[in-house]
């Protein structure tokens, strides 16, 4: 873990073209399979609108992360048909900072929005499945969207609680 002091923010906070720099970087792009096309300012505006409204309908949805006065990446839950997902995208220069962040969003999950697990969806093939386990997910199954399968992993909360060595 590199350490490195995260600032925590609504995504409403960054800048639009930060975020189209961020999903429009090559190697950020390899991670995003739904990804069609290069995003615009237009679509970085929609996006952040977007995810905005999952904390009004939800009460839970992605923060902004930064480090210092750099946009770090994206990251939290969102509703994922019945299950709350958890996604994560980071420019390459902060790769690692999942170890810092998810503990964070995982703890909100269950401790303060009570939500009974959390997946999270991996492309097949994508790193990240080693990331997963470590967290704690299981494999639970594949998931087809767009015409992409990811494979679903799953923390229950019982999971995560025995070990934080909660009751």
């Amino acid at each position: 873990m590199n350490g490195w002091t995260v600032d925590v923010r609504r995504l409403s906070e960054v800048r639009p073209q930060d975020v189209m720099a961020l999903h429009n970087h090559p190697r950020v792009r390899r991670t995003l399979p739904l990804a069609q096309s290069l995003m615009d300012e237009a679509g970085a505006q929609r996006f952040i609108a977007a995810k905005e409204r999952l904390w009004e309908e939800h009460g839970y949805g992605p923060w902004a992360f930064f480090v210092g006065d750099r946009f770090a990446g994206w990251g939290g839950l969102q509703p994922e048909g019945p299950d709350a997902d958890l996604g994560l995208v980071l420019h390459p220069d902060f790769w690692g900072l999942g170890q810092q962040v998810i503990p964070t969003i995982l703890r909100h999950a269950f401790s303060e929005w009570g939500l009974p697990s959390v997946t999270v969806l991996l492309p097949q093939g994508l790193r990240g499945m080693r990331a997963a386990t470590r967290f704690g997910f299981s494999p639970d199954g594949e998931v087809m969207l767009n015409r992409v399968t990811f494979v679903r992993y799953r923390l229950p909360i019982s999971t995560w609680r025995a070990a934080q060595k909660m009751p």
